[in-house]
């Protein structure tokens, strides 16, 4: 035997109100009598009422949902995980709740995504670019639904774009390397067409030339088993670098990892573009150059709710500074020492 879910109209003759006063406590409105609101509650958890947003939104003149899309490129992510909350955060203050999903790098999980939120009917997206091109949102998405993105900029697409101060960000890791002394400084950088790590390595560049220095990059590195292999290689060459500048957090912990297998984390400098939990624990703990998701993921839910709202300014670049956390690993000075086996 099957059993009916229950409606509004069900809750309305158990609280022994009008179907009005149940709309209006199911929506949030707070005009409603303080003991009239407590029956509806009542009755809505006797009977397990679950509000249809379907059905809701096609009453509302607005047709919102009161739900927001966020996607990032993967939900496990510190960074992402701190990005997250945050905007759950400021869109639970407004009674707006956020669907997530992760990305993975991958162009067409991106568009498969955005499509599953559009038939969601959510409000707007929050999206952190994984394909280098977003022309599609104009075809996929209503025209009333706005994009805010996030970490990288949007090409073919205009929006608002909540960005971290990347460039400047290497610049003052290097720096930092540069006066405990390093010469040989190597980056090993992410995904090679992705914007972060271009503006990661135009801020390596620009402070490596400025000491008159030879530069040494490795990009398209993807998670934290690629960095490890490649950093075990260099230091097994006759001449290895003296430091690190790793591009993202899950490179810095694969290279971490390889210089504790060789013997060589206690002699070998590294900064890292990106805080992780337990980097302060490790021994040398890790010098980071933090970003702010916590920030960034704010700044998103602002705009985006802005633009729900009604906002029609032109599309704006919020920038969110970096800081430099030295914790021991950046203060390595050089060392002499024979190639490891």
């Amino acid at each position: 035997m099957t059993h009916r879910r229950p409606t509004m109209n069900d809750v309305a003759r158990a609280a022994g109100v009008s179907l009005k006063t149940v709309s209006r406590v199911v929506n949030g409105e707070l005009t409603v009598d303080p003991a009239l609101a407590a029956r509806v509650r009542a009755a809505i958890g006797s009977l397990n009422y679950r509000r249809h947003l379907g059905a809701s939104m096609l009453r509302r003149k607005d047709r919102r949902t009161g739900t927001i899309g966020l996607l990032v490129e993967d939900v496990g992510n510190p960074f992402s995980a701190a990005l997250h909350r945050a905007v759950e955060d400021e869109a639970r203050a407004r009674g707006v709740h956020v669907l997530a999903g992760s990305l993975d790098e991958d162009p067409d999980r991106e568009r498969d995504l955005v499509r599953a939120f559009a038939r969601r009917h959510a409000d707007g997206l929050i999206l952190a670019p994984a394909g280098p091109d977003q022309g599609y949102l104009a075809a996929d998405l209503p025209p009333d639904v706005p994009v805010v993105f996030v970490q990288r900029p949007a090409t073919g697409f205009a929006g608002d774009c909540v960005l971290a101060r990347d460039a400047a960000g290497a610049v003052r890791a290097v720096r930092h390397l540069i006066a405990y002394g390093h010469r040989r400084i190597a980056f090993l950088g992410g995904r090679a067409d992705a914007a972060t790590t271009g503006e990661r390595r135009r801020g390596y560049l620009s402070a490596v030339d400025a000491a008159g220095l030879r530069p040494f990059m490795i990009d398209g590195l993807r998670g934290s088993q690629a960095a490890e292999a490649v950093t075990r290689n260099l230091f097994r060459r006759p001449r290895p670098p003296t430091a690190l500048f790793t591009g993202r957090n899950l490179i810095t912990i694969g290279a971490v990892r390889a210089l504790r297998l060789l013997d060589r984390h206690r002699d070998a400098a590294l900064v890292g573009f990106d805080d992780f939990p337990l980097a302060d624990l490790l021994e040398p703990a890790v010098t980071v150059i933090a970003q702010d998701p916590a920030e960034m993921g704010r700044a998103a839910a602002r705009a985006l709710l802005e633009r729900i709202d009604g906002e029609t300014a032109e599309p704006r670049e919020i920038s969110i500074a970096t800081t430099l956390i030295p914790r021991g690993s950046g203060e390595l000075r050089p060392q002499v020492r024979a190639t490891g086996s």
